[in-house]
């Protein structure tokens, strides 16, 4: 069975691997019951079967996942487990009722009378906050919920930047936070500590996926982690940092459990195996980029809403480092194409408009506190060659 950790202030005997509900869904639209094929609940089943056994006891889903709720709704009674905890999100809006509908419609979805965790779901922006937070906002509801009896912990999921996430922290409103931190984006363990110091439950989403497609990991990554798999290494990178409490694992079918149960096993391992597999990934960044980009790549760099077409020149320079680096050229051609796309769960744009309705001079001028002001534009160019193409679209467009 899976190690348990208390979850902050929740108190919560939380298992340090979570099954989250974004990949197990037969669509991505909130399809209705007579469209859900028996193959797909019969995938789902086996799946939350197997995470059952394995004592995967945390389950988490939200409202704007598609058809997960309704699916996994339908399965917990028929596969039950005593000492599950049920989390769904719903994302803020403006108007109270219009959010206590959303909420009422996933207690529908899941069949359900209480949820044990309830994440605001994307606090992305400065007015997502301000909804959750104002007079007859979100937080009105959910507290009003609560003493029904209803809704267990509250806390927030988040695609934010670092300043709006620690201002959601500090507001004390919530009782634990899920958030981005793994081994290629660690921007956001200043978030990490002002939880631990608040006695949050941390939640660590998408480390698999967003954590650089190690599902389908770059040839140069397996070969740097070796010989643990990236999935492995980069759950014992996480579940060994101060703080972290649980990591979500979104499994498609039950098989997508191993390697993450095999991390597990490892952990008491993790002080010996980690270091020399962390030495080569950074001795690889090193050779690839070169100490002098390194120290200062992200200095004097305009944020995106600062930039001739909202180009987020951060977010690019850091896909340029990872594909450089650790051959990272799938994960990136995602990430790429998202932006512009992305709306506020990936903000900004690409680099598409350089050279079209952004010159290099328009570009050089935002630059000018930049000590790669002359190389950027060049460095932009080379990426958009080699991973730009058609633009995604986010899953999950609420």
């Amino acid at each position: 069975m899976l190690p348990l950790r208390r979850f902050g202030r929740t108190e919560l005997p939380m298992p340090v691997l979570s099954l989250g509900g974004m990949r197990f869904q037969q669509s991505w639209s909130d399809l209705p019951a007579d469209r859900i094929t028996a193959e797909s609940q019969i995938n789902l089943r086996v799946t939350l079967e197997r995470a059952v056994t394995a004592g995967f006891h945390h389950v988490e889903t939200a409202r704007h996942y598609g058809s997960s709720e309704r699916q996994l709704g339908w399965l917990l009674p028929q596969v039950p487990d005593p000492a599950r905890i049920l989390q769904t999100k719903v994302p803020p809006q403006a108007d109270g009722a219009a959010f206590e509908a959303e909420l009422r419609l996933s207690f529908e979805r899941l069949g359900v009378d209480r949820v044990d965790l309830l994440a605001i779901h994307g606090l992305n922006l400065p007015e997502h906050l301000e909804q959750t937070l104002g007079p007859g906002g979100c937080m009105d509801v959910v507290h009003r919920w609560q003493a029904e009896g209803r809704i267990g912990a509250v806390g927030f999921s988040t695609h934010g930047p670092l300043a709006l996430i620690l201002q959601a922290i500090e507001s004390d409103a919530f009782d634990y936070i899920n958030l981005h931190w793994y081994f290629i984006r660690q921007d956001n363990r200043p978030a990490i500590e002002a939880a631990i110091a608040r006695d949050m439950g941390v939640f660590v989403i998408s480390p698999t996926d967003k954590g650089g497609h190690l599902h389908t990991p770059a040839p140069r990554l397996l070969e740097l982690c070796a010989p643990l798999h990236p999935i492995v290494f980069n759950d014992l990178f996480c579940l060994s940092a101060p703080g972290i409490h649980t990591i979500s694992v979104g499994a498609a079918r039950p098989e997508d459990l191993d390697l993450h149960l095999e991390a597990v096993r490892l952990l008491p391992r993790a002080a010996a195996l980690l270091p020399p597999i962390v030495a080569r990934l950074e001795q690889a960044r090193r050779d690839a980029l070169g100490e002098a980009w390194l120290s200062s790549w992200q200095d004097g760099l305009p944020a995106w809403q600062h930039t001739p077409g909202g180009i987020n020149l951060p977010t690019l320079l850091w896909l340029h480092n990872l594909v450089e680096a650790w051959g990272l050229e799938g994960y990136a051609r995602a990430r790429y194409g998202l932006l512009g796309a992305g709306s506020h769960w990936f903000p900004g744009s690409n680099a598409d408009a350089l050279d079209q309705s952004v010159s290099e001079a328009d570009l050089r001028r935002v630059l000018a506190a930049s000590p790669w002001a002359e190389q950027i534009p060049g460095l932009l160019r080379g990426l958009r060659e080699r991973v730009g193409g058609s633009a995604s679209q986010r899953l999950m467009s609420s």
